[in-house]
């Protein structure tokens, strides 16, 4: 018999001071990015869009928290500046 983990939401937990990433997320907030992507993003070092420029898709892909939604808000956020995610 194996073990299962439970795995416990640090968010939900309480565990996550979320007035921090709110003093940072408000350019991820006007876009429509979804709270996990924003925290993602933050905690990946980008509080605005034009960081991005060069990131790859697949690398933001990655970030934990990063669901298709955001990715497809942050392409369109990217035509929109005039930037490029291709490193």
């Amino acid at each position: 018999m194996t073990a299962q983990t439970t795995r416990i939401c640090p968010v939900t937990a309480g565990l996550v001071d979320l007035d921090a990433y709110t003093a940072l997320d408000g350019a991820w907030r006007v876009l429509g990015i979804p709270a996990p992507a924003r925290r993602a993003l933050i905690d990946a070092g980008y509080t605005e869009v034009v960081q991005l420029a060069g990131v790859s898709h697949q690398s933001l892909a990655k970030l934990h928290g990063m669901g298709p939604k955001a990715l497809s808000i942050l392409k369109k956020a990217f035509v929109l500046h005039g930037l490029s995610n291709e490193p």
